[in-house]
């Protein structure tokens, strides 16, 4: 086969002969078992060790330089085309939650903790995204980075790997990144948006201080309960005057404490609220807006306020001509009938927008529902009941090995 008339981007001569598609069916069920085992063996946090000598059982022997992070369970892999060309990013998150599984299925965990997210389907899909570039390395144009970051529900992973060198490990900076996620869609299907895939991570939190006292004298203290009260309902009305519905955001006053006991008026009291947007300019608005509410309030009920305003992950922001191309690649390796141009982001977050700050790249969602499940009552992500069908794993790793194929994005981005 002829390496220069089979390299280049979906759409040019020789492309379709590279069979991404056929080489992804031909790894399925191997990366099917695969996923299977790590879904009985979840981990949290940064500290994964079965899932990740797991994880590198499946990559040993291979043509690939692995770098293990010291300080937790996160490693990355490069794989050199025979080539020159830029270097690529793929991502693959690994860490599970801390759900005690319900799903029902016979490779359920047991250990208290559950991959509730969907992460064992992405570090199985990479892995063969892997293997189907390996088998492609001489044909290859270029360096691919796999990035295996734990920690991802914390939304601190990320950041611990771009700090200690991620995007300096093959010697160049990445020129595009890719990354995914499975969702309770149709099975197989694929969702990009050409701008805001998901939305920001932000946090609101105060601390009222006043005087505590008898509850049948709330007159000869300064009770804190009342400004709590207030913040939480103007914290709504601030959403719903400031912020334009066609620029969304959430606010959900999540925690409320005040003390235990029933009849004494607290000195503090306590409220914590997630907030998430699309957009930067609505993040860093609601930042200034909301920490000027919870101190006027204080002073309004003659308290005391310690308010912090906290960005845990930036909005997950698609570069379009990214999101064009991701689109492009899945209509003609799967056909448009499994290709939805989203119109409307997903107002859950992600910590992979830390990468797609530095590199130009998107976030696309699979589709995992299994078939027959009514997508508008199946359990949702996070949920103990939570199930995924991974028949479209080996199309999962044929998206992404397909689009680390194609290297960089066109000249002039």
């Amino acid at each position: 086969m002829d390496i220069e008339s089979t390299s280049g981007h979906i759409g040019t001569p020789g492309f379709a002969a590279l069979d991404f598609v056929g080489r992804g069916a031909a790894l399925r069920d191997e990366i099917i078992g695969l996923r299977r085992e790590l879904h009985q063996i979840p981990e949290i946090g940064f500290d994964l060790p079965k899932t990740h000598a797991r994880v590198l059982k499946e990559l040993r022997g291979l043509p690939l330089e692995i770098h293990e992070l010291a300080d937790c369970s996160g490693f990355w892999a490069v794989l050199r085309g025979g080539r020159p060309g830029p270097t690529v990013l793929l991502r693959a998150d690994m860490d599970a939650l801390p759900v005690t599984e319900q799903s029902g299925v016979d490779f359920a965990s047991s250990n208290g903790a559950m991959h509730a997210c969907g992460h064992d389907l992405h570090m199985s899909g990479m892995v063969g995204a892997v293997r189907i570039l390996v088998q492609l390395r001489e044909q290859i144009a270029g360096t691919v980075l796999f990035m295996f970051q734990p920690s991802e529900e914390t939304a601190a992973g990320a950041r611990r790997m771009l700090d200690q060198g991620l995007l300096e490990a093959c010697g160049e900076r990445p020129v595009v990144a890719w990354g995914l996620h499975e969702m309770p869609y149709p099975v197989g299907t694929v969702h990009i948006s050409r701008g805001a895939q998901m939305a920001s991570n932000c946090q609101i939190t105060a601390t009222y201080t006043g005087a505590g006292g008898h509850g049948s004298a709330p007159h000869a203290a300064i009770d804190p309960v009342p400004a709590v009260l207030d913040l939480g309902q103007q914290l709504q009305n601030l959403v719903t005057r400031e912020f334009s519905v066609f620029d969304p955001v959430v606010c959900t006053v999540t925690q409320l404490r005040a003390g235990e006991v029933i009849n004494v008026i607290h000195d503090t009291a306590y409220l914590g609220a997630t907030f998430r947007a699309v957009s930067r300019e609505a993040t860093e608005h609601f930042a200034t807006r909301g920490v000027e509410l919870a101190e006027s309030i204080a002073t309004t009920h003659r308290c005391q306020v310690d308010a912090e305003f906290k960005v845990n992950c930036p909005t997950t922001l698609n570069d379009p001509i990214a999101a064009q191309r991701a689109l492009d690649t899945a209509t003609t390796l799967f056909g448009p009938g499994r290709v939805v141009d989203m119109d409307h982001p997903v107002m859950a977050s992600e910590d992979f927008s830390y990468v797609l700050e530095q590199v130009p790249g998107a976030f696309f969602f699979m589709g995992a529902l299994e078939p027959g499940v009514d997508p508008a009552t199946a359990p949702q992500l996070h949920s103990p009941l939570a199930r995924y069908d991974d028949s479209a794993l080996g199309d999962q790793a044929a998206m992404l090995a397909a689009l680390a194929f194609q290297g960089a994005l066109p000249e002039g981005h």
